[in-house]
């Protein structure tokens, strides 16, 4: 059962002034200098994914909730079928999470390309797109689906009160291995106690992770 103990002080979060500025730019200086650095990757992965599935798109955009429940597109690499939110419907039963979460390890929406990649995080590539955009940071929460949204319950609200991530302790701490009350913990642990440091100490285990995957599938 979850352990509803965490409650994060909203005034304290909108008066880290110093923190958030810091933050942000470093997402814009580091994001940009990443996604120059890594265009021949990019490249790679999109003829992969172009030569797996010719007729299907490269990039993948999704509506998330962001920081006040704001809506947003998030981009990822398409790693899915083209019809994959068509199919989700049925598939709802085979849910291997409980809470307001799908995951299913042996998922048929996913093509080969797509196991690959997302294996080692690097179908979240685009979301550095998103992060010089402003929608999304380096660090924070998991960026939830508006359907997951409509199920959570006020304490669950409290992961909207920071920008979502492209990685975050969830990330790191051992992904779809995790339960969705799990990963709420996880999140508002970091909301809780973020700052610079953790961010950094975040970010290397991302690499590590990306390196030497945990539970991503």
């Amino acid at each position: 059962m979850k352990n509803k103990s965490i409650h994060i002080n909203e005034q304290k979060l909108n008066h880290q002034y110093g923190y958030r500025t810091v933050k942000r730019l470093f997402d814009v200086v580091a994001s940009t200098i990443a996604v120059v650095l890594l265009s021949p990757v990019f490249l790679i992965i999109a003829i992969c994914i172009k030569v797996n599935d010719p007729k299907g798109p490269v990039f993948y955009s999704q509506t998330r909730v962001g920081k006040d429940g704001k809506h947003f597109k998030m981009f990822k690499f398409r790693s899915m079928v083209t019809n994959a939110d068509e199919l989700l419907a049925k598939l709802q039963a085979q849910n291997e999470i409980d809470g307001a979460m799908f995951k299913m390890k042996n998922d048929p929406r996913i093509t080969k390309v797509g196991r690959v990649i997302r294996k080692y995080s690097l179908d979240e590539l685009p979301q550095l797109i998103n992060v010089i955009g402003g929608s999304m940071s380096i660090v924070g929460p998991r960026p939830p689906l508006v359907s997951e949204v409509e199920q959570y319950t006020a304490y669950d609200r409290q992961r909207l009160m920071v920008k979502p991530g492209a990685t975050g302790m969830w990330q790191v701490g051992g992904r779809n291995d995790v339960d969705f009350a799990e990963m709420v913990e996880l999140d508002l642990t970091y909301i809780q106690e973020r700052s610079i440091w953790l961010d950094l100490k975040i970010m290397f285990e991302t690499v590590k992770v990306m390196i030497v995957p945990n539970g991503a599938y």
